[in-house]
């Protein structure tokens, strides 16, 4: 399964770019990018943000390609401030949804609305990726930020989190300092398993862990 997970991860990228450049040029085609914003939710129930750390065209671009001309800087905290994240999904999804409701009926124009989106979104995930860090975006991506709620409020995750064996853990902080999102993972040893809502199931503090006190 990690395997699968790690190819998807390498190239699913490239369907973003379909999206950008052939949406441009057959707008209908935008309309399937619905997949893309239902589906970190869906995932969300039975496992957290994992959608968002493994399957995300967006996010497999800005770890594959952003990642390599980031400063990685540290994400504000305005940004990971739970109102500012509230707002920007009601003006991002609410301007969405008055677009949506005026194109409704012409499926041209209601691709051009998704095909907006994907490259407003994009074009921010990009700014946000090289001044500050790779994953910057998935930090106030609407719907990223709806799946955390989903397994914030129904624990849809439970006993799909990364596991700590705290008798390996040496405490070094390596999981902290290694995860995109800026998880504090260390404070979760004590609980045996990490379950911060906004965990992107990665496996970067997995990998990163010199004594494999972290397993995925």
């Amino acid at each position: 399964m990690n395997t699968i997970k790690s190819f998807v991860h390498k190239w699913v990228w490239l369907m973003l770019i379909f999206f950008c450049i052939g949406g441009l040029i057959y707008p209908k085609l935008g309309i399937a990018a619905i997949i893309c914003m239902l589906a970190p939710v869906a995932v969300s129930i039975f496992r957290g943000r994992m959608w968002c750390g493994n399957f995300c065209p967006r996010g497999s671009f800005n770890d594959i390609l952003i990642s390599k001309i980031s400063r990685n800087k540290k994400i504000p905290r305005l940004m990971k401030n739970k109102w500012f994240r509230l707002f920007f999904v009601v003006v991002l999804m609410g301007a969405f949804a008055v677009q949506l409701s005026f194109a409704w009926g012409n499926m041209v124009q209601v691709g051009q609305v998704f095909v907006r989106m994907i490259l407003i979104t994009t074009g921010l995930s990009i700014i946000l990726g090289v001044i500050y860090s790779n994953r910057a975006w998935c930090v106030i991506c609407p719907m990223g930020t709806m799946a955390s709620w989903v397994t914030q409020a129904g624990s849809g995750s439970k006993g799909k989190n990364i596991t700590f064996d705290k008798q390996r853990c040496v405490s070094c902080n390596l999981c902290t300092k290694s995860c995109p999102m800026e998880i504090d993972v260390l404070k979760f040893r004590s609980k045996g398993e990490v379950t911060h809502p906004d965990c992107l199931k990665c496996g970067e503090c997995v990998i990163k862990c010199p004594k494999d006190a972290l397993e995925i």
